[in-house]
């Protein structure tokens, strides 16, 4: 298994489906603060729950699909990032992320989706990468300006959540201008 450092206290690696006890621990501390912002199938309650998301990913990445890794600080997982979609043959991708609170403000996801961008443009040729988040995840729209993408546009009303419907915003960058802002 591969592990890239982040910084000196974090890593960045896969996060497979024999890490589903340490993923249902580390969802029960971020669970209530990651539910508004994730699609609820993500969002398990039990290791059972917890390894079925991980054999999802898995069994999409066999596919040459979407792809999740897990951000570990200080030895302990405090969330990740993914291609929650990933088109090889059409050229395009989208990233994702969550992260627990205690994790917060120090640059891990953008970090590491910068990593997910370097290698789906230049190690696969993709020429488009997208992100979509909640209009009103001020956090989120933030990491998308950090990674150079441009807000595209608003679906109205499109995300459903806890019996209300939200604003989704989506962002892109794409290959060219993911060269230009690496610089």
């Amino acid at each position: 298994m591969f592990s890239l450092p982040l910084r000196d206290d974090a890593l960045l690696r896969p996060l497979e489906t024999w890490h589903a006890a340490e993923f249902a621990t580390h969802l029960d501390r971020a669970r209530e603060h990651i539910r508004p912002w994730v699609g609820p199938g993500f969002v398990t309650e039990d290791v059972a729950g917890a390894r079925g998301t991980l054999r999802r990913y898995a069994e999409r990445q066999a596919a040459d699909g979407a792809r999740l890794y897990g951000l570990w600080l200080d030895g302990t997982l405090v969330g990740g990032v993914m291609f929650t979609e990933f088109d090889a043959a059409a050229g395009w991708c989208e990233l994702g992320c969550w992260l627990e609170p205690a994790a917060e403000g120090r640059g891990l996801v953008t970090r590491a989706c910068g990593v997910l961008l370097d290698w789906a443009f230049t190690d696969r040729g993709l020429h488009r990468a997208e992100w979509h988040c909640r209009a009103d995840n001020e956090r989120s729209a933030a990491v998308a300006e950090r990674l150079g993408m441009t807000l595209e546009g608003v679906r109205r009303q499109f995300w459903r959540y806890g019996g209300e419907r939200y604003d989704k915003q989506i962002w892109a960058v794409l290959a060219p201008e993911w060269r230009a802002h690496r610089r």
